[in-house]
């Protein structure tokens, strides 16, 4: 029997058309062809073909109906096809009977032919699947679902035309394409896929203007139909037209390109370098994946923890090359603890989209992704590894059709009513396998030193490749201890589960499962209540100290429940001595952290772990800048930090936790602290170049200040929103701020303090060339500065004066103003403050041409920046120490300092090492974008 439906229904048996007559015996029969060999739901039917499965007659209605299609010609053969299953009915037909389904297996095949460079086949097959359309599919049916069927159908009709379309353009039989092309177009004018290639087949047809008068038809209906113009791959091939573009003419046999291989899927995860034993369950399993026998899938069943998916993984990975088509894996989380075993449906969508359908190509229904996944594995010779599998119903859609595939299940239950399949049940290691394994992971010396400390081990451990694996983990991490300290912990039944959970095998078990271990293990007390303190903050790392402050600890004892955290795997390493939470851990104990911390516990944590940032970053701000003007919001000890070098390192690695909490902190604030830690953070971040990302913060900041009347801090903040605008170019913008600056310290009642907004105002004007404005703001604001109580604004000031001198051509002024700035700087700062007027120095002398100075003021300056680690500023330098000696032709020292200040931004996170290595290539290193908007 034979059921087209590409164009009106039709039906043959024996070569003999079988005429059916009513809309719902069409309806049904063709609903049931559509997934063909799938059981289609009677409420499906009902609410497909009836548009109401709700009647109480409409199952009794259906069952008619389905009786006269059993009547039609031959009662036997339309009996034996459509079949009464429990839940509904399946069309039993040969989906090569069905001329859709046939469509697409030829389509299928017609690209693999053409893929592998068989251009001949492929033709034909495409040829062949084209020529089974006979209209409209469906036609005589208007339900909503056969509509949306024929549209898919119809796309996908009008995708295979065109791919035929360029296989023949290619083969140089665009005369015939020509004359078929016509109608195609006419009845798809803004197809631009079609349009471009009637376009070609005409001008290789010399019927140019013709090719022409088609783009203007196309662009016509485009604009008219869509409101577009055409695309630029259309608007190019008619420019190629107008100027007789050669490379439009039909390639020689010697200028065309292969078609290159398809994708081949291979989503295997890695092999483990620790699988040991199994050669005989092994070699079960690729007898199965080798053979050409009627068992064309293994199942591989056990319980949890002893190696199926090992075993699985280990196979694949050994016979992957025999499967041309590729290998598919998916994680079916049967039995993964804290997730849902995936439905066929979504096991069914990462299936058709590793074969390399997606998006609307997808049908939306279960029965309808199985047969176009059976459809698509037909002809594959693919391997599928369907790992932690729920069940029977989970899988029985995901096995591949082809008889050329195989398909490797693992679950915990065996699935004993799946066909056509070899069942391998998985048991326990034998124990001179177990010590094979253990070897391996703890090493060969290590074990020999206590063998019976390792007897009790294997024995502890049962066998269980999953406890084998935990275990040698657990002696690779601690080198100090003896297996005689692992057997006493194993031997400890409260604590064996505990020191059996390591790494990302802990994390098998269930979240919830793992949290409520802690408290019941000698020492998980700690660790308990620190996981769900930790869940409160999530900061995106913490360390012993950041995490003894929330908690209000000694030091020793946050570390101590940290390190406990991460042999049960709640938490995991971020570096040395820092942690973090895998984000679905972090989630779990956020949950947690509010289910059960009382509110006030949660207001105490929040406040010593705000109060512990604010501590640490005000300590820096003063370390760098012991002269700021501004008053720290804590008390701060005599030394937080060693030096620089330390308080850098601290910094940089609790930099992205600090952008976190302010950003927190403003989402629910508490408008003394968040204001502080923003304020705060301007100047360890700038050093490093990294106020741009406080950008943001800085505005949102600036408005909290407004609505709570803290205009000192809303002055401060506005002047770094300022800074941060004008080192990204926005020049006006950070005018603006400025200027609203002077206002809020005039709310403030602090008038003296405007003095660092008119010197910014004085810089946005001498970056934009309006030197007269920026000397009157800098004469302003010395005006109002009091040399005596801050000297280094005085000094911060004359030295952006001798800028505009230079600017202004007034070279000898500029470089007597540059060094009275260098000479107060030595007073107050001779690192930052004199390195930064050594440098603006050096910048004069290179403005007036006098190179071997600029060159001695920036070798001054370097070192001095670098010892006061301002990174950005030192950057700067030499990135002008660097122009100054290429313009001398010392091009190799040139080209060192270029490096340094790059690897300085690199180190930063300013640029990355590749787009340092692409400017250090250049003959003349272009500025980097970090640097373009500082002097």
């Amino acid at each position: 029997m034979e059921i087209k439906y590409l164009g009106p229904l039709e039906i043959l048996a024996e070569d003999k058309s079988v005429p059916v007559a009513g809309r719902r015996r069409i309806g049904v029969l063709a609903r049931l062809a559509v997934e063909a060999g799938q059981t289609v739901r009677t409420e499906q039917i009902l609410a497909d073909v009836w548009g109401d499965s709700s009647a109480a007659t409409a199952g009794k209605q259906l069952h008619i109906v389905v009786s006269k299609l059993r009547e039609l010609h031959d009662p036997t053969l339309i009996a034996s096809v459509i079949a009464t299953v429990p839940g509904g009915y399946r069309l039993t037909v040969e989906r090569d009977q069905i001329d859709a389904h046939l469509f697409s297996r030829l389509v299928e095949r017609a690209r693999s032919a053409r893929s592998h460079g068989s251009a001949g086949t492929a033709d034909a097959l495409f040829r062949r699947a084209l020529g089974l359309w006979r209209g409209r599919p469906l036609s005589e049916l208007d339900a909503p679902w056969a509509r949306q069927e024929a549209d898919r159908l119809e796309a996908e009709r009008l995708a295979v035309l065109e791919e035929h379309g360029e296989l023949r353009l290619a083969a140089g039989d665009h005369q015939a394409l020509t004359r078929e092309y016509v109608a195609h177009v006419e009845a798809h004018p803004v197809r631009e896929r079609l349009v471009a290639q009637l376009m070609l087949a005409l001008h290789r047809s010399s019927r140019t203007p013709d090719a022409l008068a088609r783009y203007r038809n196309a662009r016509r209906a485009l604009i008219e139909q869509n409101g577009v113009e055409p695309s630029a791959e259309l608007r190019r091939l008619h420019q190629a037209l107008l100027v007789g573009d050669p490379v439009l003419d039909l390639a020689t046999p010697e200028q065309q390109v292969k078609v290159r291989e398809p994708d081949v899927p291979a989503e295997l995860p890695g092999a483990s370098s620790a699988f040991t034993a199994r050669t005989a369950e092994a070699a079960e399993v690729r007898a199965v994946l080798g053979s050409n026998g009627e068992r064309t899938v293994a199942a591989i069943h056990g319980p949890g923890g002893i190696g199926k998916s090992a075993l699985a993984i280990h196979v694949a990975h050994s016979m992957a090359g025999r499967f041309t088509d590729g290998v598919i894996y998916v994680n079916l989380h049967g039995s993964t603890a804290g997730l849902d075993p995936l439905s066929p449906m979504t096991a069914l969508r990462h299936l058709l989209r590793s074969l390399g359908l997606d998006g609307s190509a997808v049908p939306a229904q279960v029965g309808e992704a199985a047969a176009r996944y059976r459809s698509l594995t037909a002809a594959c010779n693919l391997l599928v590894i369907l790992d932690n599998a729920h069940g029977v119903d989970q899988v029985r859609a995901l096995v591949p059709a082809g008889p050329r595939c195989r398909t490797l299940i693992t679950s915990r239950a065996a699935l004993t009513t799946l066909d056509n399949t070899a069942q391998l049940q998985l048991s326990a290691l034998t124990a001179a396998d177990a010590e094979a394994l253990l070897t391996r992971l703890a090493g060969v010396d290590r074990i020999q030193d206590e063998p019976d400390a390792l007897q009790e081990i294997l024995q502890l451990c049962g066998g269980v490749p999953l406890a084998l694996r935990i275990a040698g983990a657990r002696l690779a991490a601690r080198p100090d201890w003896s297996l005689r300290e692992l057997a006493l912990r194993l031997s400890d039944t409260t604590r064996r589960l505990d020191t059996l959970a390591y790494g990302d095998l802990a994390v098998r078990a269930s979240l919830a499962v793992s949290h409520q271990r802690l408290g019941e293990e000698p020492g998980g007390q700690d660790a308990d209540a620190l996981f769900t303190l930790l869940g409160l903050i999530r900061l995106p790392t913490f360390t012993a100290a950041s995490t003894a402050a929330v908690a209000g600890w000694p030091e020793h004892r946050a570390e101590a429940a940290l390190e406990h955290l991460l042999d049960a795997r709640l938490v995991e390493s971020a570096g040395p001595a820092r942690y973090e939470f895998h984000d679905l851990v972090g989630l779990y104990a956020s949950e947690q952290a509010a289910r059960v911390l009382p509110e006030n516990d949660r207001a105490a944590a929040l406040d010593r772990a705000h109060r512990h940032y604010l501590l640490n970053i005000w300590a820096a701000k003063f370390l760098i800048n012991p002269n700021d003007v501004l008053r720290s919001p804590v008390e701060l000890p005599a030394a937080v930090f060693a030096d620089q070098a330390q308080m850098g390192r601290w910094l940089e690695a609790e930099r992205d936790n600090l952008l976190a909490l302010a950003t927190r902190c403003l989402d629910a604030p508490d408008d003394a602290v968040v204001l502080d830690l923003v304020v705060g953070l301007h100047d360890p971040f700038s050093r490093r170049g990294w106020h741009l990302q406080l950008t943001d913060i800085y505005a949102r900041a600036v408005d909290l200040a407004d609505r709570v009347g803290a205009w000192e801090s809303k002055a401060t903040l506005r002047g770094f929103l300022g800074w941060a605008y004008r080192d990204q170019g926005r020049n006006d913008a950070a005018r603006r701020q400025f200027e609203l600056a002077l206002g809020d310290w005039d709310r403030a009642d602090l008038p003296k303090r405007k003095v660092t907004a008119l010197n910014h105002l004085g810089i946005i004007a001498l970056l934009t060339g309006r030197w007269d404005e920026a000397l009157d703001h800098f004469e302003t604001a010395l005006a109002l500065n009091d040399d005596v109580e801050r000297p280094v604004a005085t000094a911060v000031i004359r030295n952006n004066r001798a800028h505009v001198y230079s600017r202004q051509g007034r070279v000898e002024e500029a470089i007597e103003e540059a060094l009275a700035a260098a000479a107060l700087w030595s007073a107050v700062d001779p690192n930052l403050g004199a390195g930064n007027a050594n440098d603006s120095l050096g910048t004069i002398y290179r403005r007036a041409g006098r190179l071997s100075e600029a060159v001695e003021s920036c070798a001054v300056a370097a070192p001095r920046l670098r010892a006061s680690g301002h990174h950005l500023k030192e950057a700067v330098c030499r990135w002008h120490l660097g122009a100054t000696l290429h313009a001398l032709d010392r091009h190799d020292e040139a080209r060192e300092q270029y490096r340094k200040a790059l690897d300085l931004l690199v180190g930063d996170l300013l640029l990355t090492q590749r787009e340092a290595d692409e400017i250090l290539g250049q003959d003349v290193p272009e500025t980097p974008a970090p640097l373009k908007n500082l002097f």
